[in-house]
């Protein structure tokens, strides 16, 4: 725990000015970003008497080890610098507010030739339209299909749509008229680009003049004795209408408004959005969050309005914000307001409501924000004290001086000593954190042979560690000659679905550029991606305070004896073994044996769980990867359009194979030399065993089997 006088900027250094600043922990890495329209008052406030302090601002100036600060000329600028800096360095203890679920939108995909309907989470992609958010995907979709009588817009995948290409046959929906089947040509891509823009109009609010033109359109076919084409106008109004029958009118005049609500306490606060559009409500979300520090609700509001809008423009941001408070000096809600304005890219009135629809409408938000906030503290609070009372245990059983805040898991996983594997998980405060999970691929060896292969992962984890402690200056003299720092093989992965983050490593080799000393190469951790003052999460960059393997004595070991090798001796170390879920210490006969009622063994075996499935998640997409291999992927100069039209011309790799010279050079596109190629490298690859129907024992004709389709 550090003492804030300790690094208390000296009196008059602080200018008196508007600014940005950053609080940094003995790692350098920033765990808090604040702003103020005079830096010196604001600074100051935080170098009191601790006991005068909220709690959780006692806990970040204790956590921190220095504090430094940028100038800026307005508070628009200062609004701007604050959430970029954010956005980029993810700080520990500014207010995040986390959404209890991943909202559904309805999208439609404006930046393809054929625009589609579909339901969307996550990032916002450009080029897309989208509305909502919605409370479910149901609900989405119940709106489409009522939707698709009048505009038959593609829903369909890509798959699906390039197979009805193929064979020139719709779908079920192009048969049944809820689709215009542009794959088949029913429709040019201009007149079903229309649609789809007629759809989002729609979806916008602009609905009244599209009825009327129904109507008009109903009327004129009676008149003109058209019964036909009449009922189903009649019959697409009446969908359309059930359509805008799910969202009520709560606000006059079509207005475009988001309103904003706050429910708080001491400690948390939760927020709720209502997305009104065309005076309809089309959209609601919730958040909750931790208060840092003592934030009054303008503050939260402010927060919120950031996180909600800090990465929209154009439509996205509404004509309209409607909140509940507002900070109290009128120049910071004139940044507000301007801030709100850019990212629109139009004027934008941001106010608390006094009368009439519209407040009480943010009464009703506010009632949904205050039962968010009960729900959530129901929830959570058994949660918290659990995953105390597990950190706690784990602590004691293993004689730790204090809770591991943070622990690290790592799991090998293989198949009969192919595509050998690692992972590597991070729990912080018992819960995980995903965007630093880490994957590896074993090159120092071939083969099965976990014990070896646990030894080169930590010791590759800990040479990174080693290196950003030296490019910092934290390097001591006894940490000299450990080892070079720096290490091929890691990828790094962003969630959980085993994409590579920025490592830009190849997943076939395992290879990522070289660190410090390797080769010459800046690497990962030269000047180009990491700065001095730079404060962002960086790859093992942070000690655990406990490594978690998968395995008994011998993996425990092998890691002991890596960070040994490594002169690391302030992290702890402990296997969990699966069979009889005993925990192993280094150097101890026996394994700690913890109640299996233990909420601390539950909690070690969750960490351990997760890396095994990211483990297995990872070897099983690379050995995935390497069956689909073909012959034909090693023939220099032979790109994925030629192979296939290589395979669609022959009908299989083993037609290709029987096939002369000549007769590959009959292939359009290819000339005598790749012919000679392809014939060589087939030549030098054994067929592929006969499939065998298991059912009667017939030998099944090659199809292409390995080839890429």
């Amino acid at each position: 725990m550090a003492d804030p006088s300790s690094y208390r900027p000296k009196p008059g250094q602080i200018p008196d000015s508007p600014g940005v600043y950053k609080f940094r922990d003995d790692h350098r890495r920033v765990i808090y970003v604040g702003k103020a329209k005079s830096l010196r008052p604001r600074l100051s406030s935080y170098f009191q008497d601790l006991a005068n302090l909220h709690p959780r601002t006692r806990t970040m100036v204790t956590t921190a080890a220095s504090v430094e600060w940028t100038v800026v000329s307005t508070e628009v600028e200062a609004l701007q610098l604050e959430y970029s800096w954010i956005k980029e360095y993810d700080p520990r203890f500014n207010v995040k507010y986390r959404d209890d679920k991943s909202y559904p939108y309805l999208a439609v995909t404006l930046n393809e030739e054929f625009p589609r309907v579909q339901v969307m989470r996550g990032a916002k992609k450009k080029g897309v339209r989208y509305f909502g958010p919605y409370g479910h995907a149901w609900a989405i979709r119940e709106t489409v299909d009522l939707m698709l009588r009048v505009f038959p817009v593609r829903t369909c995948s890509a798959g699906v749509f390039k197979n009805a290409e193929r064979t020139g046959r719709p779908c079920l929906l192009g048969y049944i008229g809820k689709c215009s089947a542009p794959c088949v040509g029913r429709v040019t891509p201009d007149e079903h680009r229309e649609l789809a823009e007629e759809f989002c109009d729609f979806m916008a609010g602009r609905t009244g003049a599209y009825i009327r033109r129904l109507e008009r359109r109903m009327t004129d076919a009676a008149e003109e004795m058209e019964y036909e084409r009449a009922g189903r106008l009649r019959d697409d109004i009446g969908a359309l209408r059930r359509a805008m029958e799910k969202s009520a009118v709560v606000l006059a005049d079509a207005t475009d408004a988001d309103l904003i609500a706050v429910a708080e306490d001491e400690l948390e606060a939760a927020v709720q959005i209502f997305h009104v559009r065309g005076g309809r409500v089309r959209g609601q979300r919730g958040w909750v969050t931790d208060k840092v520090e003592e934030v009054d609700t303008a503050g939260l509001v402010e927060d919120a309005l950031q996180q909600l809008y800090g990465e929209e423009s154009g439509d996205s941001v509404p004509k309209e914000v409607l909140v509940p408070a507002l900070p109290e000096d009128q120049v910071a809600t004139d940044a507000l307001a301007q801030w709100l304005s850019e990212r629109r890219g139009s004027q934008v009135s941001l106010r608390v409501p006094q009368r009439g629809d519209k407040k009480d409408l943010m009464a009703t938000v506010g009632r949904n924000a205050r039962q968010s906030l009960v729900l959530h503290k129901t929830k959570r609070a058994s949660d918290l004290t659990t995953r105390s009372r597990a950190l706690e245990e784990i602590a004691q059983a293993l004689g730790l001086d204090s809770v591991p805040l943070r622990i690290e898991c790592f799991d090998i996983s293989h198949l009969q000593g192919d595509d050998v594997v690692a992972s590597m998980v991070v729990f912080e405060d018992g819960l995980a954190r995903k965007s630093e999970y880490r994957r590896f691929q074993i090159k120092g060896f071939e083969g099965q042979d976990d014990v070896r292969s646990m030894h080169e992962v930590i010791g590759r984890r800990f040479k990174r560690y080693l290196a950003e402690k030296e490019r910092t200056g934290e390097w001591t003299e006894e940490n000299e000659g450990s080892a070079t720092p720096g290490e091929n093989g890691e990828n790094g992965v962003n969630g959980v679905n085993g994409q590579n983050a920025d490592d830009a490593a190849d997943d076939t080799t395992g290879q990522i550029p070289a660190a410090p000393g390797e080769n010459g190469h800046a690497g990962p951790f030269g000047p180009s991606s990491l700065k001095e003052d730079d404060g962002r999460p960086k790859r093992f960059a942070y000690p655990p305070q406990l490594v978690v393997v998968d395995g008994g004595r011998p993996q425990v070991a092998a890691a002991k004896r890596a960070m040994d090798e490594l002169g690391i001796d302030d992290v702890a170390v402990c296997g969990l073994a699966k069979r009889l879920e005993e925990v192993w210490l280094p150097d101890d006969d026996d394994p700690v044996v913890l109640p299996r009622s233990s909420e601390g063994l539950y909690l070690l075996q969750r960490v351990r769980d997760e890396a095994h499935r990211f483990a297995i998640t990872y070897q099983r997409a690379k050995r995935a990867k390497r069956i689909r291999t073909s012959p034909l992927d090693d023939v220099p100069g032979l790109g994925e359009t030629r192979k296939q039209a290589l395979i669609k011309h022959f009908g299989s790799v083993k037609k290709l194979r029987q096939a002369t010279i000549e007769q590959i050079c009959e292939v359009p596109g290819l000339g005598r030399k790749t012919a000679e190629s392809v014939a060589v490298a087939l030549a030098g690859t054994a067929p592929a065993a006969p499939a065998v129907n298991t059912a009667t024992g017939e030998i099944m004709e090659d199809d292409g089997g390995s080839t890429h389709d």
